[in-house]
C-alpha cells in the first residue's frame, strides 16, 4: 500500500489508516455494542492488508479501544505505528470530562502505555483544544514527556490555526487530526494550507463522515442504529433536516459511483485524499469484510469531471440545508 511522510516526521504512513472509535463499543459518545474477538480480527486483517498505522483514544470505550489494539498486536505478532491522545478523562460512572492539566496528561500517558502494551507511544496527539486555557500546559507536558523518550512525536486533533500557533512556539507539531469530508468541508480554505505552509502532517479523520458517505446509508438503516449508538441519539447529521440532505446527495453519489465500478465509500475517502496536504484518512471498521473493503479506496481515482460533478451535488442537495444550521 502507498505511503507517505507525516510531516517532518519519519513515520512513513499507508493513506489509509485504521480508526478504532467504533471498536470501542458502548460509553458516552459509542457507537453501540461491540463484540470483542471481531474487533481484534477486524485490526488483525488491517494489518494483514498492509495497513501500518492505527489510530485509537483512551476515551473510546473508556480505555478498551486501546486494551483490544494490544490484543490484536499481540495476536499479530508485529507492532504497526500507534497514535493515541489525551484530554479525555473519565468518572467511575462513566461520564466523560476534558481535562488537560500537567497531571492528568502525565496520568494519561501512563496508562495509555499500560493498556497499550508498549514503551513508547509513537504519536501521541492531544483530543480538543479544551479547556483551552489549558492547552499550553497539556503541551508543554507532552514536550517533556517526548523528551523522555516515552512518546516519539506530538500532535494535535481539533485545533484551529490560532491553537496551532500557541502551541507552535513551546514544540513542534508534527500533526494535525481535523474532521474533513465532501460534507464537512470547513478546514479546507485555511487550516490546510496552513497545515501544507508549516510541514504539518494531516490525518484526515471521518471521511466517511460517520457512514453516511457509504452504500449502505439510508433512513432505515438509521432507524434501526442502536439506541445507544451516539449517532442516533445526538449527532445532527442523523435527523432532520440535515438528514434528508445527506440522504438525497448520498443518493445521488451512487449514480457517479455505479459509473465508475466503485462504491460511495471509495469516492468519499479519495476525495479526502487528493489533497495535496492530507498524508492520511483515519478509516474506521468494526468487521473484516469492512477493512478488506476500505484497502481498495486508493485505487479509487478522481478526475476533474468527476470532482466537478461531486461539486455540484453538493450545492445542490445540501449546502443551503448545511449554511442554514447554526454554528
Amino acid at each position: 500500500m502507498q505511503t507517505k511522510r507525516l510531516g517532518t516526521t519519519d513515520l512513513e504512513l499507508t493513506r489509509i489508516g485504521l480508526g478504532t472509535w467504533a471498536i470501542g463499543g458502548d460509553w458516552q459518545y459509542g457507537w453501540g455494542p461491540q463484540d470483542e474477538k471481531k474487533s481484534v480480527a477486524t485490526i488483525v486483517r488491517a494489518l494483514e492488508l498492509g495497513i501500518n498505522w492505527i489510530d485509537t483514544a483512551p476515551v473510546y470505550g473508556l480505555g478498551k479501544a486501546e486494551e483490544v489494539v494490544a490484543k490484536a498486536i499481540q495476536a499479530f505478532g508485529t507492532r504497526p505505528i500507534i497514535a493515541t491522545k489525551c484530554g479525555l478523562t473519565w468518572s467511575a460512572k462513566g461520564k466523560v470530562k476534558p481535562k488537560l492539566i500537567r497531571e492528568s496528561v502525565r496520568l494519561e500517558v501512563e496508562a495509555s502505555l499500560r493498556r497499550l502494551q508498549v514503551d513508547r507511544i509513537d504519536l501521541y496527539q492531544v483530543h480538543w483544544p479544551n479547556p483551552d486555557a489549558d492547552i499550553e500546559e497539556a503541551w508543554e507536558t507532552i514536550a517533556s514527556l517526548v523528551e523522555a523518550g516515552k512518546i516519539r512525536y506530538a500532535g494535535v486533533s481539533n485545533f484551529n490555526i490560532k491553537q496551532m500557533e500557541r502551541v507552535r512556539k513551546i514544540f513542534p507539531i508534527a500533526s494535525l487530526q481535523p474532521p474533513y469530508s465532501l460534507l464537512k468541508r470547513d478546514n479546507e480554505a485555511e487550516v490546510l494550507p496552513y497545515c501544507e505552509r508549516n510541514k504539518i502532517g494531516v490525518l484526515a479523520y471521518s471521511p466517511m463522515q460517520k457512514g453516511i458517505l457509504t452504500d449502505k446509508f439510508t433512513r432505515h438503516f438509521v432507524q434501526n442504529l442502536t439506541a445507544s449508538d451516539h449517532r442516533r441519539k445526538s449527532d445532527p447529521d442523523f435527523k432532520d433536516p440535515l438528514l434528508s440532505a445527506n440522504l438525497e446527495f448520498v443518493d445521488a453519489m451512487r449514480g457517479l459511483a455505479t459509473q465508475k465500478g466503485v462504491l460511495v465509500s471509495d469516492i468519499a475517502v479519495a476525495w479526502v485524499l487528493r489533497r495535496t496536504e492530507v498524508t492520511a484518512a483515519i478509516v474506521g471498521a468494526r468487521t473484516p469484510e469492512q477493512v478488506e473493503q476500505n484497502v481498495r479506496t486508493p485505487n479509487c481515482t478522481l478526475s476533474k469531471s468527476d470532482l466537478s460533478v461531486i461539486d455540484l451535488l453538493f450545492a445542490r442537495n445540501c449546502k443551503s440545508v448545511f449554511d442554514s444550521q447554526p454554528n
